[in-house]
């Protein structure tokens, strides 16, 4: 049987499997998907820590892999810079925006707007843009309260797959792939911050859910931005 429809108990495989093990499991994911999928596989760089790593997994699967970039108005100056930096070493990233005009300080009255109009219109737009039948994310089942129930292998959008390659990492695995492989990451992670978005929207918290630092003080607090939740296919 085929990893990718494997119906393994999740989180028995993120306490049993070692480090090497599920390092080996990301990339098997990757190559099923690509052997299946082929140029209509693509990888999600939100420019995180756990992104970064996918991208140099599915690298080191297959140099042709292709992948896109969704930045904002809002996005912090070392963000742009760091985005601008794998941009140069990885032309085969294509980075997508969108430039309508919203409302001062939307980020604020209307939080999950402003991400649609911000991040999933330009998600959408990529995915038909790219033919994209298979995109592949930094999704973990341990990184906060509204990713316990994503599956490694999923069709929440009809004729639409989405690859979960990491979905049973833990953080400090992801640090020590990180390291381990010397994949640079956002300078941001240097100054404390553990989930990275967009700049009014991203804290630096002592609180032990590692997303607990987004939003704070809205109603999406800890949350999502949509792209993972809304429908993609147009």
């Amino acid at each position: 049987m085929s990893i990718l429809d494997n119906k393994d108990d999740l989180k028995e495989l993120v306490e049993t499997l070692n480090f090497k093990e599920k390092v080996e499991r990301s990339k098997q994911l990757i190559r099923e998907a690509y052997g299946r999928y082929g140029d209509s596989l693509v990888v999600a760089n939100s420019l995180g820590k756990d992104s970064v790593a996918v991208w140099d997994l599915a690298k080191k699967v297959n140099p042709k892999i292709r992948g896109f970039i969704v930045t904002t108005r809002f996005k912090p100056a070392e963000t742009i810079k760091f985005m601008k930096e794998e941009v140069a070493r990885y032309p085969e990233l294509k980075v997508y925006q969108n430039d309508s005009v919203i409302p001062d300080k939307l980020y604020e009255t209307d939080p999950d707007k402003c991400c649609d109009i911000l991040k999933v219109e330009p998600v959408k737009r990529s995915i038909e843009e790219m033919h994209v039948k298979c995109w592949v994310t930094g999704l973990r089942c341990t990184e906060g309260r509204t990713r316990t129930d994503f599956k490694e292998v999923e069709e929440r959008d009809k004729g639409l797959i989405k690859l979960n390659p990491i979905l049973i990492w833990k953080e400090r695995e992801v640090w020590q792939y990180l390291a381990l492989y010397r994949v640079p990451v956002n300078p941001l992670y240097g100054e404390g911050y553990r989930s990275l978005g967009c700049a009014p929207c991203t804290k630096i918290t002592n609180d032990d859910n590692e997303r607990a630092g987004r939003w704070i003080g809205t109603s999406k607090c800890g949350g999502e931005c949509g792209i993972h939740t809304r429908p993609l296919k147009k």
